[in-house]
């Protein structure tokens, strides 16, 4: 077990280094310049050139990125090429915010998500099993922004029973009006248990098939105790590998979420670097991000491992 996440840690860092390699020569070859973004179209050729020489934007790009991932491995994630500031305290802010939304969301859609999975396969093909799995298929087919869109109808303009926005004041907790975290939550919440609940519910069809399953039918098991104990079990590995996943996604997922509600996030934090060219402060929030995935992807195996010995093997 520990040579496989020592492993998978030295594979996580070649992945990252890649990542944001790639996404640095990516931002630098597309059109617009982040001097102009900052001093406006009027700016004359002369400011523009001097801003660009300030900000060590005139040196190729290979030397930039190595200087910028030498002060990564030291800890520091450089300064904001829009606000000159540090980028490490706004992303760390950011990426707090964008952990309570996630963590928030996966605690009410993992319970519910599995188990409407098991109910849905212990009734299989009755109208329960029907009614609950063309619902979630709708839920999870919506794209976010209209559910959220959706939601904020319904609850603020209509019935005016939540806040539509989640704005967060500067200065300010992001627990002094905890209503307003109600309703990204609820969107974060519908698309993972909607995924989570089909995941479950192939997985526990799967399981009742089995074997095992019916060996312990002829022993006379109860039925839940065949469910709970037997099927389960073997049917929350490949759901634990989903919610592993569902982690990072909630993290770099959160861009639409994020930016239909004003919350404070990492998301919503990529976009305005993106929008200002902000090449430092994209590198380090896509690497967060990127690493969120590889953690919440290592995490899931090792549970799965947990779960079933013979994959050690």
């Amino acid at each position: 077990m520990v040579n496989f996440v020592v492993r998978r840690l030295a594979f996580m860092v070649v992945i990252l280094v890649g990542v944001s390699f790639l996404t640095f020569l990516i931002v630098n070859v597309l059109p617009g310049d982040v001097a102009t973004t900052i001093l406006g179209d009027f700016a004359s050729p002369e400011q523009v050139e001097a801003l660009r020489e300030r900000l060590d934007l005139d040196r190729p790009v290979l030397q930039r990125y190595a200087e910028w991932a030498a002060g990564m491995v030291g800890g520091d994630f450089g300064v904001s090429l829009k606000s000159n500031q540090p980028i490490g305290p706004i992303l760390w802010n950011r990426l707090a915010n964008s952990l309570v939304l996630a963590a928030m969301g996966m605690a009410v859609a993992i319970p519910i998500g599995i188990a409407l999975g098991v109910v849905t396969a212990v009734h299989r093909d009755s109208l329960l099993d029907r009614a609950i799995t063309a619902t979630v298929v709708v839920i999870f087919a919506l794209p976010e922004y209209v559910t959220g869109l959706a939601l904020i109808i319904v609850f603020s303009l209509e019935w005016n029973l939540l806040p539509a926005s989640s704005l967060v004041l500067p200065g300010q907790s992001l627990w002094a009006n905890p209503m307003t975290l109600i309703l990204p939550v609820a969107v974060v919440a519908l698309g993972m248990l909607a995924y989570l609940c089909q995941v479950t519910r192939a997985s526990m069809i799967a399981a009742l098939n089995s074997g095992y399953v019916r060996t312990a039918v002829l022993k006379g098991l109860t039925r839940r105790r065949i469910v709970v104990t037997h099927a389960l079990r073997n049917a929350m590995i490949p759901t634990l590998a989903e919610i592993g996943l569902g982690f990072g996604y909630s993290l770099g997922g959160l861009v639409v979420i994020e930016t239909v509600f004003s919350y404070p996030g990492i998301g919503q934090f990529l976009v305005q670097s993106i929008q200002n060219r902000d090449i430092p402060g994209l590198q380090a929030g896509v690497l967060v991000v990127a690493a969120a995935y590889g953690i919440g992807n290592l995490v899931a195996d090792v549970g799965s491992l947990a779960l079933n010995p013979r994959l050690r093997s």
